[in-house]
């Protein structure tokens, strides 16, 4: 085994090691952000039951609070525009000492109401007319977590880029180069050249922007604190967003085989061709639709699970489902470090397999041949 190998392999070690403590500090962490509505949790006893489902939701939802521990919250800039003009404050307006949700008067009154800014009437009531007027352009956490992970991807490439400017792309790799090589070899030769072929050189900024984007945004949800524990690539506005700049791509780049494949399809009877084309039509938006909830489905999950895990302890409130609970929260939080770089990958090389089937250049018999008979075949 080379030195290089070496020194990419003991890297790739530290990471992992780093991340199964930061999951370790995740799964005690959950126990302790739900332990910290004890007294939340304690006014619901008295009325009824604990309510899992809306613990676990207010963890994996977006919000206009940066959560870090307890009741210690970084609160975000809220930024609305209406009829009224553009205003901008801070969300602690929008909540009490005790964490509750008020009633900010700005503009129009507003309060957070299932985790959106809405109107509201003097009784408490959600002024729908008034809301419809009211654009939300607010930095929520998933905003946060999203230009945090966009300035790590910059800081990362740009160092890397500057190695290789410095030492030549025939030196051995150093430092932070010589852990992101490998990985970029990797949808290089396993993603891009297999799916695209020779012409693979012209989308790989692009399929590396979507490779790294999603698995460091999935990484830095499994890190507590880091960014605030941000479900981003759970969020499903997220994941649409980048199926729909891999529909763009494909579209865009189709050549004129692939069209024809869609709306006549070569070789085959022109009543089969009548039936096959709307089908082949609806493929097209399926594709990144599979894209989309793919990633979305198994990213919020696998948080689900953990957090399901970690309220076995408030819902038995005994010793022993804790003793139970968080080392199962570990073990599933350890595959989700499978799960997100599986997910990842996945995604790159769909995409890449969508844009090599677009401008890949297909050779019928049929197409030169008007006494092509297929059984001749």
């Amino acid at each position: 085994m080379s030195l290089r190998s070496v020194q990419s392999l003991l890297v790739a070690t530290f990471g992992l090691l780093l991340i199964t403590f930061s999951n370790v500090s995740l799964a005690q962490d959950s126990a302790h952000a739900v332990a910290a509505e004890g007294k939340e949790a304690a006014h619901a006893e008295k009325e009824g039951k604990f309510n899992v489902t809306e613990t676990i939701l207010e963890h994996i939802k977006d919000s206009h609070s940066w959560h870090l521990w307890g009741h210690t919250s970084i609160h975000l800039p809220v930024i609305l525009y209406s009829d009224k003009g553009l205003e901008s404050f801070s969300s602690s307006k929008l909540m009490n000492e005790h964490h509750e949700q008020v009633v900010y008067n700005g503009h129009y009154p507003y309060k957070v109401v299932d985790g959106k800014i809405r109107v509201v009437n003097a009784d408490g009531s959600v002024n729908k007319e008034a809301s419809a007027r009211v654009w939300d352009f607010s930095i929520t956490k998933n905003v946060t977590a999203l230009l945090v992970s966009v300035t790590l991807l910059m800081l990362i490439f740009l160092s890397v880029a500057a190695a290789y400017k410095k030492r030549g792309v025939k030196s051995a790799p150093k430092g932070l180069q010589s852990f992101m090589e490998p990985v970029i070899l990797f949808v290089r030769d396993e993603v891009a050249k297999p799916n695209i072929g020779h012409h693979y050189i012209k989308y790989m900024p692009f399929l590396l922007s979507l490779f790294f984007l999603i698995l460091i945004n999935n990484f830095l949800g499994l890190i507590p604190f880091f960014p605030g524990g941000a479900n981003l690539s759970g969020n499903i506005a997220f994941t649409m967003t980048l199926a729909v700049c891999v529909f763009i791509v494909v579209n865009i780049k189709g050549n004129k085989s692939y069209w024809k494949h869609i709306f006549w399809m070569p070789g085959m009877h022109w009543s089969m061709k009548l039936f096959l084309a709307p089908i082949e039509l609806i493929g097209v938006f399926i594709k990144p639709i599979s894209l989309m909830v793919r990633l979305f489905a198994n990213l919020t999950a696998g948080h689900i699970l953990v957090l399901s895990l970690v309220c076995l302890i408030f819902i038995f409130k005994t010793v022993y489902a804790s003793a139970i609970a968080v080392p199962f929260a570990v073990f599933i939080s350890l595959i989700e470090l499978l799960v997100a770089f599986l997910q990842a990958y996945i995604f790159a090389m769909l995409s890449a397999m969508y844009i090599g089937m677009a401008i890949e250049e297909h050779h019928h018999h049929g197409d030169h041949d008007p006494h092509y008979n297929e059984s001749e075949d």
